[in-house]
C-alpha cells in the first residue's frame, strides 16, 4: 500500500522505491531506478533521472531537475530552480549515455536557489552554497561558498549559521 502523496498530474514511473510520508508536489516526474527517502518533499515541476538516490528528510523546491548520477544524502534542501548537470562536455551529435559523472550531495547540505552544481563535485557535510552561485570543485563541510565561481567565504554550523572564524 502507498504511503506517500502524489498529485495527480505528477508521473511516477515504473520500478520506484519512495519512502513513507513523502510528498510529491504537481508536475513532477520520478523516473525507473529512483529511490527516494522517507519525509521527503519534491515541490512543483521538480524531475528526479533514473537511478537517482536521494535520502531521508530531503526538501527540493519548485523546478529542480536530479539527474542521473547525482545522489543526494539526508537532510539536503535544494532551492528553487537550482540546477544539476551530469555531463561535462555535452554534445547533441555526440551523445554519452549512461556515462554519467558522479556528483554526491552529503548529509545537511543546502544549496540556495538558482545554483548550478556542475557534474563531478563532491559537496561536504552540512556545506551551504549561497544563491546563484556556480559550484565547480569540490566543496568542504561546513564551509560557505558562493559567487560564480563558488569560493569558500567562511563556515556554518549544523543549523547553516555563520561561524565566526576570526580570533580577537
Amino acid at each position: 500500500m502507498k504511503k506517500y502523496y502524489c498529485h495527480e498530474s505528477s508521473i511516477v514511473d515504473k520500478n520506484v522505491t519512495i519512502g513513507d510520508e513523502t510528498k510529491i508536489w504537481h508536475f513532477s516526474h520520478v523516473s525507473s531506478g529512483a529511490k527516494i527517502g522517507k519525509s521527503c518533499s519534491l515541490g512543483q515541476n521538480v524531475f528526479i533521472g533514473n537511478n537517482v538516490t536521494i535520502g531521508d528528510n530531503v526538501k527540493i523546491q519548485n523546478n529542480v531537475s536530479v539527474y542521473e548520477g547525482v545522489t543526494l544524502e539526508n537532510d539536503v534542501f535544494c532551492g528553487p530552480s537550482c540546477v544539476f548537470t551530469n555531463v561535462r562536455q555535452p554534445r547533441s551529435e555526440f551523445p554519452v549515455h549512461k556515462k554519467y559523472d558522479k556528483t554526491l550531495i552529503k548529509k545537511g547540505v543546502t544549496i540556495g536557489a538558482n545554483v548550478t552544481i556542475v557534474c563531478g563535485v563532491t559537496i561536504g557535510k552540512y556545506a551551504f552554497i549561497g544563491a546563484g552561485s556556480v559550484v565547480t570543485k569540490d566543496v568542504p563541510d561546513y564551509a560557505l561558498v558562493y559567487g560564480n565561481p563558488a569560493r569558500v567565504k567562511g563556515k556554518v554550523d549544523e543549523k547553516g549559521k555563520k561561524i565566526n572564524t576570526m580570533s580577537s
